[in-house]
């Protein structure tokens, strides 16, 4: 990658392969980028396919999860997929 924090162009396809909104033919150009990066060295195998919640401190995602249940900014779908989480995880929802 010759501009740009690696990290953060990463970050950036992932994103898109996770988001609805971004079409399949944004979406498969993202793999193959995410591939290249991998095969060159410059991103890990590990650190692409980390997009899970493998890794993270449990109390941090837990946390992150009821706050997005009590912002008035967040749509319904996105906070009931969060009390999907949180109860699938053993967290009692109100």
């Amino acid at each position: 990658m010759s501009s740009g924090n690696v990290g953060n162009v990463a970050g950036g396809h992932k994103a898109a392969l996770k988001n609805p909104n971004v079409s399949e033919e944004a979406k498969e150009h993202s793999r193959q980028v995410l591939e290249d990066m991998e095969q060159s060295g410059e991103i890990s195998e590990h650190a692409k396919a980390a997009s899970d919640d493998s890794g993270k401190n449990e109390g941090n995602v837990i946390g992150g999860y009821k706050a997005t249940l009590k912002n008035p900014n967040v749509g319904e779908e996105a906070k009931e997929r969060a009390k999907e989480v949180l109860e699938s995880k053993g967290v009692s929802v109100e």
